[in-house]
């Protein structure tokens, strides 16, 4: 079965969940002309969606029965299971060689069923996980990896294009899924030593927007230091990737980590050190406030600090 490259000219496209995720990665598919179909738990998060032109649907099944492609960017494996598998879900209602496009980050052993479970019914399935926060979420600069089979990915390729600015995929059902494990890993890690430096330069009395400065252009650069290193001196721990998300992600890894035989004591680190975040009552918090407990152990108040 072959599957015709995306046109906004002919192509419907379904989308679930508008989160702070979700509605702008949508609204990228809306201002390149397609026609978007509409669903979240909470209908008032689709506002901006509906007011710029998408149309709203009542259950998933009804977004895939109207939708040749449905992306789904939900919460956890158990959203994804609910709204993709479930008897409401959009394998119920997708049309035979329709695709969905799951870009939670979510389990690739998951992301595996589901493209079982699709092609028994006709249709096709990807697993495309995103990293890029919120900023590269709203500015189209993602980076998305993706599994599944290739004539797929080719098909679908001008949606991902209207997303996001680093496509690669990785392999076949779940190939996606490992590699968003991998970013995960890196990102988890790479907050802690962000965080340490930052806690450590205001002890010593540094001026931290010019640590930043600094630092950001080195070796010690990152996405994190020049993104979120800003919003951490300046308190500002609002969510681009909320804390909760982050635990369920490392869980993931963990679980996949210990089924390859893999030893990563620094994964299992920051699985703790995030549960300490959420401890302290940061769980809908952006994963930058990691600070703030790290800050407390030193018996810091970062919020309040002079």
């Amino acid at each position: 079965m072959s599957v015709p490259i995306a046109n906004p000219d002919r192509t419907r496209i379904g989308w679930i969940g508008t989160g702070v995720m979700g509605s702008a990665m949508c609204g990228h598919l809306l201002k390149g002309g397609y026609r978007c179909t509409v669903y979240n738990r909470s209908r008032s998060k689709a506002e901006a969606l509906l007011a710029a032109g998408a149309t709203w649907a009542d259950s998933p099944k009804r977004v895939a029965e109207v939708s040749d492609i449905v992306f789904t960017i939900v919460g956890y494996p158990n959203d994804v299971r609910e709204v993709i598998l479930g008897p409401d879900g959009v394998l119920a209602g997708l049309p035979t060689n329709g695709v969905v496009v799951d870009m939670t980050t979510s389990e690739p052993s998951l992301a595996i069923e589901i493209a079982k479970a699709a092609a028994a019914r006709g249709c096709h399935a990807l697993d495309a996980p995103v990293s890029g926060g919120d900023v590269g979420a709203r500015e189209a600069r993602l980076s998305i990896m993706i599994g599944g089979e290739p004539d797929i990915v080719a098909a679908v390729m001008p949606c991902f294009q209207l997303m996001g600015k680093t496509i690669v995929h990785h392999g076949g059902p779940g190939a996606g899924q490992h590699a968003k494990m991998t970013n995960q890993i890196l990102i988890a890690s790479t907050m802690i030593g962000v965080c340490e430096g930052l806690l450590y330069a205001y002890r010593a009395g540094l001026d931290l927007e010019k640590v930043i400065e600094s630092v950001a252009s080195g070796a010690a650069g990152s996405w994190s230091i020049s993104n979120l290193g800003p919003r951490i001196i300046q308190n500002r721990f609002e969510p681009g990737f909320y804390v909760e998300h982050l635990i369920k992600d490392l869980g993931i890894a963990i679980k996949e980590a210990k089924q390859m035989g893999l030893v990563l004591p620094g994964l299992a680190l920051a699985e703790q050190l995030y549960l300490a975040v959420a401890a302290c009552g940061h769980a809908r918090s952006g994963t930058h406030a990691l600070q703030i407990a790290l800050a407390r152990l030193s018996g810091i108040d970062w919020l309040n600090r002079k």
